[in-house]
């Protein structure tokens, strides 16, 4: 880019025909970069922010993102015109900075407030709800569509290198969007919150509005204003701008699939996802920079573009086609590296997931890049180059809206993955021959058949290639049979049957990701996570939810304590519910009519209902994947405790293994500071589980007992390693003061810090810290006890000197237990 721009320099120093002065385009570039840094963290703020209000179903998320979307194309459209009716376009970019952070701030602050409000509009008018999110999302979208317009206008020479001009400032804004994909996840949302970072973010909006007021004032009128009544577009420009519509649904159509087919090499944390994102803008940044710098060789601007789309097509077929275990080797050896050279953990896995992030999105989003400067050669003039420029933008973000959900709800569901990738190769050779096929007229035919030529190896090698193509690159499916598989715009979802412990048992992958298993360990916590509450449950139980279905042995669980009239599951995945029967242990969850089955976000789930629950059990997957941590933030455990029938029980699945110690903490506190009576209970050597209410919570052992000993619960439990009440009752680890005294000071995960999903890598073997840790409070009290016993049995024994000994230990270990000062007092007498 930096060579782009240094060779715009001799154009730009020339004097537009009006006697205007000139605007190099440097630092127009360095504005938009700002502009575009804070336009990808607000944009990022926004989409966590809205799994909060719409839920986390990607139809939600879809909707309300495209609503920003339009916002985008209505500013690049009205604004642009309207920048051709002004003389200092450059102050008018200053005072749409100036509202885009105003507005920008103002969203977020009213998004983190608004998940009520959008609740109790939707029970009466879904579409009123909506609408409110949409326009809330729409006006600073509006004033950020206009920027890149605005300020082509401000450069416009009325000269033919509007191409040039256009690909520097495009690089320029998506290498600030790739600092703004970055910033989020690894600084400001861990360091200072949502809240924090979007203020962070707006400050650029101001720099960048400080900056061109500056310019303003400087360089004054930039060129005298176009004419008001403005002829329409063209044919050859209408035709240019419908075809980079097209173009830009395609484009959006690809992303949709690599969202999916890159996870099973990367992870479902929020940094693997801001690399793939930071990737994709890198591609075209740099495409349109190449473009830029090269633009005047350019002699048929047509079959070039068409060319770049094509060639786009077939690349990303290609990288499908040659996708192998290669691409694993490729990653650990970058891994081995980046550790070797920085000695960090998370550095070696962020070089783990920018190899896979290359392989899979770079090559193709070049060309898509180069496109962009591509097609303004054909459709930008020199006198309205803000209303044409805006047009360009316009489109192709409305023709993104529409691939996106085109290819997200109706081709990859009905298609796949491998076929759906092959009907948008399909669809850009299309655009590349009719391209193509318009330069003839003024170029060759060379970049016709050139063209074709791309279009039908894309088309034969989409064709060639197996449906299953990545099922195949599952995790653990090359050894083992894969008796589920099914892809839709959810995610992929799969069923492994894996050899283990003389017998075999299956496994369940949510977008290639391992989340859990029908093995005994997995069957032991689970069955737990149903039971354990119900039975020490100080009323009477007569309902139970569980959030997040997995395998079913949850769900199923609640079958076998009798007494249960209502259980019900939230489930986010239907794919994960036709999964369900190739998992054993469930007691036939998949086809218990006594169980309801809500396709829903468990948040929204409770959010959209009054309902009240005896048992609410949490079992979704770990706290570190992207968005989970809504479920395990002190804001939801709020709103679960106020959906709790009286003596009503919150059980929350705690893994130990996919977190450091000082994450565990935090949600423990963040657990402890909603629910005044907790405990903790081990459910397997991995898992433990937290169980709070609002009201005390009682252990009464006769009650225990006689629950424990209905046919069916015991039954269930007596299979998993529970014998007997007794041994149920010794899975307690800790009262809700141990907790605290674990916790100790850590800071609470809430919405606006939601920590753990940006905590750093988990350290090897971290397990065998935080049990110790968690253990520690029992452990030191059964050592006291068993202190006060040596020396109790001591003085049957008549060995005062070991009395002594031990009680004098006692008296400094824990010299304030009035039981046991008594007896330090009949010991002196």
């Amino acid at each position: 880019m930096r060579m782009g721009t240094a060779a715009m320099e001799g154009l730009d120093t020339q004097r537009a025909d009006s006697g205007a002065r000139t605007l190099t385009t440097a630092r127009p570039a360095a504005l938009l970069l700002m502009s575009g840094a804070a336009a990808l963290v607000f944009q990022v703020l926004w989409i966590k922010q809205l799994s909060l209000v719409v839920g986390v179903e990607v139809s939600a998320i879809a909707g309300a993102v495209s609503a920003f979307f339009l916002g985008l194309a209505l500013g690049g459209w009205f604004l642009g015109r309207k920048a051709d009716r002004l003389d200092r376009p450059v102050r008018f970019y200053a005072w749409l900075e100036a509202g885009v952070a105003v507005s920008c701030v103002a969203v977020t602050v009213a998004l983190a407030h608004s998940a009520a409000l959008f609740v109790a509009v939707e029970s009466f008018s879904p579409l009123a709800a909506w609408l409110m999110i949409g326009l809330l999302l729409a006006i600073p979208s509006f004033l950020m569509g206009g920027t890149l317009p605005v300020l082509m206008r401000a450069v416009n020479r009325q000269d033919a290198a509007a191409s040039r001009r256009g690909g520097i400032l495009y690089a320029a804004n998506t290498c600030g969007a790739i600092v703004g994909a970055l910033l989020p996840a690894f600084v400001l949302i861990p360091r200072f919150g949502v809240q924090g970072a979007a203020l962070a973010a707006a400050s650029l909006n101001v720099l960048a509005a400080l900056g061109a007021w500056t310019l303003d004032r400087k360089a004054g009128a930039l060129a005298a204003p176009a004419p008001s009544a403005t002829a329409p577009l063209s044919g050859e420009a209408r035709l240019a701008v419908a075809l980079y519509a097209a173009a830009g649904g395609v484009a959006l159509g690809y992303e949709v699939i690599w969202s999916q087919m890159i996870v099973p090499f990367m992870s479902t944390r929020a940094f693997a996802f801001a690399i793939v994102l930071a990737t994709y803008l890198a591609g075209l940044a740099i495409g349109a920079a190449v473009y830029a710098r090269y633009a005047h060789r350019v002699r048929n601007p047509w079959g070039v573009f068409g060319c770049l789309i094509a060639g786009a097509g077939l690349l990303a077929v290609l990288e499908v086609a040659v996708l192998g275990k290669w691409l694993v080797v490729a990653q650990t050896h970058a891994e081995a590296a980046v550790v070797q050279l920085t000695g960090s953990a998370i550095a070696g896995m962020c070089a783990r997931f920018a190899v896979a992030a290359a392989s899979f999105v770079l090559a193709p989003t070049v060309l898509l890049g180069a496109a962009f400067p591509a097609v303004l050669r054909i459709a930008v003039g020199d006198r309205h180059v803000g209303r044409e420029v805006g047009a360009v933008l316009a489109c192709n973000t409305l023709g993104g809206i529409a691939g996106t959900l085109l290819t997200g709800f109706l081709l990859l569901p009905a298609l796949g993955l491998v076929r759906t990738l092959g009907v948008l190769a399909a669809m850009a050779a299309l655009i590349g021959v009719i391209a193509a096929w318009r330069g003839r007229v003024t170029g060759t035919a060379t970049s016709g058949i050139a063209t074709a030529l791309v279009g039908m190896a894309a088309l034969a090698v989409a064709v060639l290639l197996p449906v299953d193509q990545f099922a195949r690159l599952l995790p653990g499916a090359s050894g083992a049979g894969l008796v589920f598989y099914e892809e839709s715009h959810g995610g992929t979802v799969a069923v492994v049957e894996q050899p283990g412990q003389g017998t075999r048992f299956h496994r369940l992958y949510i977008q290639g990701v391992s989340n859990s298993g029908d093995a005994m360990p997995s069957l032991r916590y689970m069955r737990l996570q149903a039971l354990l509450p119900l039975i020490v449950h100080n009323g009477d139980p007569k309902s139970a939810l569980v959030v997040g279905y997995g395998t079913g042995i949850t769900a199923g669980a609640l079958s076998q304590y009798p007494g249960l009239d209502k259980r019900a599951v939230a489930e986010l995945l239907p794919a994960v519910l036709r999964a369900a029967p190739h998992f054993q242990g469930t007691f036939q969850a998949a086809s218990d009519p006594g169980l309801e089955k809500r396709l829903r976000d468990g948040r929204r789930a409770l959010q959209a209902s009054t309902e009240q629950w005896d048992l609410i059990t949490l079992e979704p997957p770990p706290p570190s994947a992207t968005g989970v941590v809504n479920l395990y933030s002190r804001d939801f455990y709020q709103l679960a405790a106020s959906r709790l029938a009286p003596q009503g029980i919150v059980a929350q699945w705690l893994p130990l293994p996919t977190q450091n110690e000082e994450d565990t903490r935090a949600l423990i506190a963040s657990f402890i500071q909603v629910f005044p009576h907790a405990s903790l209970w081990t459910s397997e050597l991995h898992e433990m589980l937290l169980v709070g209410s609002m009201q005390p919570l009682d252990l009464d052992a006769a009650r225990i007992q006689a629950r424990y000993a209905q046919p069916n619960t015991a039954a269930a439990l007596k299979a998993v390693g529970i014998p007997s009440a007794s041994a149920l009752l010794a899975t307690w680890v800790t009262d809700r003061e141990g907790l605290a005294r674990f916790a100790g000071d850590t800071p609470a995960v809430t919405d606006d810090r939601p920590g753990i999903e940006y905590a750093t890598w988990v350290r090897p073997r971290e397990i065998a810290r935080v049990l110790p840790a968690l253990l520690a409070g029992i452990e030191l009290e059964r050592a006291r006890l068993d202190t006060f016993y040596r020396a109790a049995l001591a003085a049957y024994a008549g060995d005062r000197e070991t009395w002594g000994r031990e009680i004098n230990r006692l008296a400094r270990n824990d010299g304030d237990n009035a039981y046991y000062r008594w007896f330090m007092g009949e010991g002196g007498k």
